[in-house]
């Protein structure tokens, strides 16, 4: 990671952690996870069942 993104993911952290938001890290996790599984099945043979997921 470059240091402009690993600065971002340090000040999402530290107002996580401020703001007593916790509760939030798993909801962007997965939808970060979500995001990535889409991404990488687009040009595969799965795509076509990943979609009809969502």
């Amino acid at each position: 990671m470059s240091t402009g993104k690993m600065m971002l993911v340090r000040e999402f952290w530290d107002f996580l952690k401020v703001r007593k938001k916790l509760w939030l890290l798993p909801i962007v996790m997965t939808l970060l996870l979500l995001g990535t599984l889409i991404v990488l099945a687009e040009g595969s043979a799965v795509a076509p069942f990943i979609y009809t997921l969502f």
